[in-house]
């Protein structure tokens, strides 16, 4: 596996990750029966995007990587800080669309800056970005 294609696959597996992580946390604090089905569902969806690019990783000799302990602590600080004073679906709301603007700024910049990883890591990057602004949009119904 080429080195851009690499780098694009962990960056997958981490934004995943990332993802999951926060998914799960905000649904501690959720109430309304929608919206916990509507993040359960992303869940479960990003858990398999991320399957996906560890696959790929594996399948071509390489190892999946961890987030950022920084950033992964910094992530859920924030949230338990934000949702400890308002837990309102529109709280839950914003918090995740942020997420789901970080998810698709920051895989956007690696498909373009690595734009000739393999077309199975660049399919699944726009798979995972569509993932992304799909959650967004149905978010949006909660602000």
């Amino acid at each position: 596996m080429d080195e851009q294609t690499r780098l694009l696959l962990e960056e997958c597996s981490s934004g995943c990750k990332m993802a999951v992580n926060s998914l799960e946390q905000t649904s501690e604090f959720i109430k309304d029966s929608e919206l916990l089905k509507l993040i359960e569902n992303y869940t479960e969806k990003h858990r398999q995007l991320e399957a996906e690019a560890v696959t790929l990783l594996n399948d071509s000799g390489n190892e999946d990587k961890e987030p950022g302990a920084m950033a992964s602590t910094f992530a859920w600080f924030t949230t338990e800080m934000k949702l400890t004073f308002d837990s309102s679906n529109s709280q839950i709301a914003k918090l995740l669309i942020d997420g789901c603007n970080m998810g698709i700024k920051t895989l956007g910049e690696k498909a373009n800056e690595l734009k000739e990883a393999d077309k199975k890591a660049l399919d699944l990057t726009r798979k995972i970005i569509q993932a992304e602004d799909e959650l967004m949009k149905k978010l949006r119904e909660y602000l």
